[in-house]
């Protein structure tokens, strides 16, 4: 018998509890020496990190175990979660894939051993990417990749141009660079960056997956993400946006030799630039991003990961005690910050970071911005098929992109809602119509 949406969840969620209620009474019995706490990760530096946590609680000692991130640390994990053993005690887990863990009985329910302000500490976005939604809470948000407006201040001032703050004015700004200049483009739409798109999609205010009741529900054509994938598709139909892909040595050389002044990115374009464009330090400037309706600001993610207690821990109170610390107490924020490099989830933490990144030392302001875009991200539900729908994109987009057509752009959504959805009815989920 195939198990339903709500059915699994419902099954994750109460052996989860019930893991938690065992391991719990055996770490009381067995607490001869120090817990110990295995934690796969592949933040940069995280053994530091983690060195100032063991260094204060040599009652609790957690123990980095470096992996590859993406599909291959999910896979890994439901490999060992199957097995019944291998698994960590901890998890670094990105947002899109925790529904997949959470559907396979990998990550445990740890609401009950939270502290009541925890929630407090993050966006409502993002806290709804641990939660899926529900009153259940499967991680602690880690890092975000707020979006925002990347272009060249001195490209701008030396065509004239103003930095747009509607996306009707981005599409002005970005014929008046073809007319200026038909070598340069003020970006380009990539068609192999399914979690860019999702973030425009989000800014806009998309959710393509939910629950309701014992079944998913899916709306990758809902109207926020037809406007965007419309939008988009006209700029490119008109040529006044590129239409190639992103990360790829011509996009590389494109940023640096000036031929492509803006990048609608997240927090962390600033380390992509300077390896990718290092010519440019210094010209680079970032500002919110374009707005749907400039009286509502709003932005997407692109990126992020939590910390996540597996399921198989024997000591989840202990892991979700370090989760804590690490994700929302000022030491361990920092830590995160200042050691591992990565923009932390912590409200609190992003109004403390200090200097701007060192290839955009000239504006002063950068993490002002970039906290103040990261509070206006609202709420995006992922689903536990994830990579179908990515995969879909790749296929769909990149097909209308090379075809420079809107019309294939609408459709590519379409076609996504008919892939995502039908894949989840044919995996053993109950779907609502």
């Amino acid at each position: 018998m195939r198990l339903t949406a709500g059915t699994r969840l419902a099954a994750a969620t109460t052996a989860a509890a019930l893991t938690f209620g065992l391991a719990a009474c055996s770490g009381d019995d067995s607490s001869d020496g120090p817990v110990s706490l295995t934690f796969w990760t592949w933040a940069p530096e995280m053994e530091a990190v983690v060195d100032i946590w063991n260094e204060q609680n040599p009652d609790i000692q957690v123990t980095v175990n470096k992996q590859d991130g993406g599909d291959a640390a999910v896979t890994k994990l439901l490999t060992a979660i199957k097995a019944g053993s291998g698994a960590p005690d901890l998890m670094q887990a990105e947002y899109q894939a925790i529904p997949t863990m959470v559907s396979s009985d990998a990550l445990a329910d740890i609401s009950d051993v939270l502290a009541d302000d925890v929630a407090g500490h993050f966006p409502e976005g993002v806290w709804n990417a641990v939660t899926l939604g529900s009153d259940a809470v499967y991680a602690v948000p880690q890092d975000s990749g707020p979006m925002q407006f990347y272009y060249r201040a001195d490209v701008f001032a030396e065509l004239g141009l103003e930095v747009p703050t509607t996306w009707d004015e981005y599409a002005d700004v970005a014929a008046q660079v073809r007319a200026a200049d038909p070598s340069k483009y003020l970006g380009t739409f990539s068609a192999t960056d399914a979690g860019w798109f999702t973030g425009l999609a989000q800014q806009a205010g998309a959710s393509w997956w939910s629950i309701d009741g014992d079944s998913w529900e899916v709306s990758v054509d809902d109207e926020p993400t037809l406007r965007v994938a419309e939008y988009w598709g006209g700029l490119v139909e008109e040529g006044v946006i590129d239409n190639k892909p992103m990360y790829t040595p011509e996009w590389n050389a494109a940023l640096n030799d000036g031929s492509q002044i803006g990048w609608l990115s997240a927090v962390w374009a600033p380390g992509v630039l300077a390896g990718n464009a290092p010519d440019t330090a210094g010209l680079w400037e970032m500002a919110p991003m374009p707005q749907w309706d400039a009286d509502e600001p709003a932005t997407g993610n692109w990126g992020g990961s939590a910390t996540a207690v597996t399921t198989q821990s024997e000591h989840p109170e202990e892991a979700a005690e370090f989760v804590t610390w690490l994700n929302t107490s000022p030491e361990g924020v920092e830590a995160l910050a200042d050691i591992s490099g990565i923009y932390p989830a912590d409200s609190a933490g992003q109004e403390a970071l200090g200097d701007s990144p060192e290839f955009f030392s000239n504006q002063e302001d950068f993490y002002e911005i970039a906290a103040q875009t990261a509070s206006t991200a609202g709420s995006f539900t992922y689903g536990p098929n994830v990579n179908v729908a990515y995969s879909a994109y790749n296929d769909q987009f990149g097909k209308a992109a090379e075809a420079r057509s809107k019309a294939d752009f609408v459709a590519a959504v379409e076609t996504m809602q008919e892939t995502t959805r039908s894949n989840l009815v044919d995996s053993g989920f109950s779907v609502a119509d």
